[in-house]
């Protein structure tokens, strides 16, 4: 309802009955179309997921219908219950976790049963009494062991075998007390179980499979272009010159970076250990199919070459630490070296790609261009460090050390340390030159306390570049002012602020020189993998 009087404007919304009853259907602080939207997004990240899903369906209900026919069920008997189990339990997301399973199902069934056998008839040897005992102890003992071996290093792959052991031992035994014919109910399980181990791997192999090693491939790709492109943002984010305001600390100890898509991709990368690790368990016992097609496939290297990416994330994660840091280097500073990072950056970001192409498309392809362009361009941002390093060290030093640059090099750190007018800087250059030469006096005073103007208008870029101050702890800089004192008191304290805050990009340029040595790693591992896996070489 609306109504007006004079300039006024009141307006009054009444929410519909329709609204209302769609709400309360869906249930307090419930939305069903949020609901219904999260699951959409989770079967759109993976479409594997859903297939996944019909196919388990498909299993049981192939297996339960050898309870629902007749026939089958007179021949098997409500043993015929361990099928269905069977595929419960058995039926993996990949092919190669199946066969997995199935062979510790397989082989643990087996020896309970043998062991269950060979324990039944012993005790039934024994006598009347003395059977529930054997069986007791047997139970007991089994128990114990299966429990302890299973804790073995080397045998913790096979846990869920010796758990298959433990359990259809107990059952197989007891029943065959109770019914008292422990052969023939081990053997009817034993079929049971075999029934259900082939549905599995048949529907699971014929019907739309899913390879662990084609997960394990593609996950391996993706890191290498999540790193890359984390990489390249990284560094674009912190040779921009941001005026907005930077996030608070606390989003960042939060990893709240929503303008940073690259970066959550690489987070991911650091914590694909163990998932790289269970695929390529998973992948060795998957037949040759596919792009993969000789027997031994080293699918072991995937995992080398995966965590060797995971150092090279670390130094990218890193750099994102001192793009978000308290301490920050002025903008024109980090210009001064804006060319030579951008470089480096890009030519080590090409090569990772590079890298991520070759064993996407499995091919060997001539990388010696590529690495020579980032040591080429690595080194010249490391002699663009070298060579204008009074930038970051300047503020710290006795002030007897600023007079060894020549002209030039006043020049430079003129123009990377305060925007305000060069060719006044320069007026004064020249006449204070002049001074020196005309005044015997002047001559003997250090080059260090000259400029002053310089200190001052740092103290006014401080106050007028960003919100808050690129130092720590975090202070404005009228802070100063009010405590007091003169000026040469705060002389010093702008100094070691800047000083400070210097040292800052000296880290960020020390860290991607650190990610381009990690990368020669990489490359040496990825070309092992391609040698083992007899990659195709590129045809030029």
């Amino acid at each position: 309802m609306n109504g007006k009087k004079g300039n006024c404007c009141i307006e009054i919304n009444i929410p519909s009955s329709a609204t209302k009853a769609g709400k309360k259907s869906c249930g307090n602080g419930f939305s069903c179309k949020a609901w219904i939207w999260n699951v959409w997004e989770f079967c759109k990240e993976d479409s594997n997921r859903v297939l996944f899903s019909f196919k388990a369906g498909l299993a049981v209900l192939l297996v339960s219908l050898l309870i629902l026919f007749e026939a089958p069920y007179e021949v098997f008997g409500t043993n015929i219950i361990w099928s269905i189990l069977t595929v419960a339990i058995m039926f993996e997301y990949t092919v190669g976790a199946t066969f997995n399973r199935g062979f510790n199902r397989a082989l643990g069934s087996l020896l309970a049963g043998i062991l269950a056998i060979i324990v039944a008839q012993f005790a039934i040897r024994a006598g009347r009494i003395a059977e529930p005992f054997i069986i007791g102890a047997s139970i007991f003992l089994i128990g114990t062991l299966t429990s302890f071996i299973k804790q073995w290093p080397s045998f913790v792959p096979y846990e869920y075998g010796f758990r298959v052991i433990l359990f259809t031992f107990c059952l197989i035994i007891v029943s065959g007390y109770r019914v008292g014919n422990p052969i023939k109910t081990s053997m009817d399980r034993l079929y049971s179980i075999a029934i259900g181990g082939f549905v599995a791997v048949f529907v699971n192999v014929l019907v739309f499979p899913i390879w662990a090693g084609e997960q394990l491939h593609r996950e391996l790709v993706k890191g290498f272009n999540a790193v890359a492109d984390s990489l390249e943002e990284c560094v674009k984010k912190y040779l921009e010159d941001e005026e907005s305001e930077h996030p608070e600390f606390t989003k960042n100890v939060m990893d709240d970076f929503p303008d940073e898509p690259a970066y959550k991709k690489c987070r991911t990368t650091l914590n694909s250990a163990a998932k790289l690790e269970s695929l390529a368990g998973a992948a060795k016992w998957e037949p040759p199919h596919g792009r993969f097609r000789h027997f031994f496939y080293p699918w072991s290297e995937y995992v080398k070459v995966g965590a060797v990416l995971r150092y090279c994330a670390y130094e990218v994660m890193a750099l994102h630490g001192v793009l978000h840091s308290e301490i920050q280097a002025p903008y024109n500073l980090r210009s001064t070296f804006q060319s030579e990072i951008r470089e480096a950056a890009n030519q080590a970001a090409k090569l990772v790609k590079s890298l991520g192409e070759d064993i996407r498309d499995m091919k060997r392809s001539q990388k010696n261009p590529l690495i020579k362009k980032v040591h080429s361009s690595t080194e010249k941002l490391q002699r663009a460090i070298d060579t204008h390093s009074y930038l970051l060290t300047s503020i710290s030093e006795t002030p007897d050390t600023f007079s060894k640059p020549s002209l030039p090099s006043k020049l430079s750190l003129s123009l990377s340390s305060t925007p305000y007018d060069f060719s006044s800087q320069l007026a004064n250059l020249d006449s204070n030159n002049q001074e020196k030469d005309s005044n015997p006096t002047i001559q003997n005073i250090p080059l260090g306390t000259l400029p002053l103007p310089r200190t001052e208008s740092y103290h006014e870029t401080m106050r007028k570049q960003s919100r808050r101050l690129h130092s720590w702890p975090s202070r404005e800089v009228d802070a100063f002012e009010e405590e007091g004192g003169s000026n040469t008191d705060l002389l010093p304290r702008m100094a070691a602020l800047e000083s400070t805050a210097a040292l800052s990009l000296a880290t960020f340029t020390s860290l991607l020189i650190e990610f381009v040595a990690r990368v020669d790693h990489l490359v040496e591992v990825v070309d092992k993998l391609s040698k083992m896996a007899k990659f195709k070489h590129e045809v030029l």
